[in-house]
C-alpha cells in the first residue's frame, strides 16, 4: 500500500469499527499529545488502554496503565503508536503475536516504516502512517451521523 496518501473512507473504516483502542505510549503528562488524544478518545465513546511500560500500574485519565499490549485483558481494535518509527517493527511484532489481533495499527504523525507497515499488512492488519487520528476522526463523525439522502421520484 501507498502511505503517501489515505482514501477517507480506508480511514473512516478503520475508525468507525474501532470501539477500543490500545494508546501505545501513553502519558500522564497533559502536555503531551499521547495525553490529549487518550482524553479525545474516551470523550468519543472509545474504550482506552493507555500502555506504557514507565507508568505500568498507574492510571490515565482514570484508565489502568498496561506495560505492553500483551497485558491488556480484552480485545483491542486499533492500537494508536506514539513511539518513535525505529520501534515500529517491535511494535508490530507486538501487535502480530496478539490473540485475537487488532485490526488496525494507526501511527501519529512523524511515525513511518514502510518495510514494519509491509508486515503487518501481509498479516492482514490495516496500517495508517504519519497521520494524526483526532484530524481524521471528523470522517467517522459524518459517516455516523450525517442524514441519509434519500432519492424521490420527481
Amino acid at each position: 500500500m501507498n502511505h503517501d496518501t489515505y482514501l477517507n473512507s480506508y480511514l473512516a473504516d478503520i475508525l468507525a469499527a474501532a470501539k477500543t483502542v490500545a494508546v501505545l505510549g501513553a502519558s500522564p503528562d497533559d502536555k503531551r499529545p499521547s495525553h490529549w488524544i487518550s482524553g479525545f478518545l474516551l470523550g468519543k465513546g472509545y474504550h482506552v488502554f493507555p500502555v506504557n511500560p514507565s507508568h505500568r500500574g498507574e492510571r490515565i485519565l482514570g484508565q489502568h496503565v498496561y506495560g505492553s499490549l500483551a497485558e491488556i485483558p480484552e480485545p483491542v481494535d486499533l492500537v494508536d503508536v506514539f513511539r518513535r518509527p525505529e520501534h515500529l517493527d517491535a511494535i508490530v511484532d507486538e501487535v502480530l503475536a496478539m490473540a485475537p489481533r487488532p485490526t488496525a495499527i494507526w501511527c501519529q504523525l512523524g511515525i513511518r516504516n514502510d518495510a514494519a507497515a509491509a508486515r503487518a499488512e501481509a498479516a492482514g492488519l490495516k496500517v495508517v502512517m504519519n497521520h494524526a487520528l483526532v484530524s481524521e476522526y471528523p470522517l467517522v463523525y459524518e459517516r455516523l451521523h450525517a442524514p441519509s439522502v434519500q432519492g424521490h421520484a420527481a
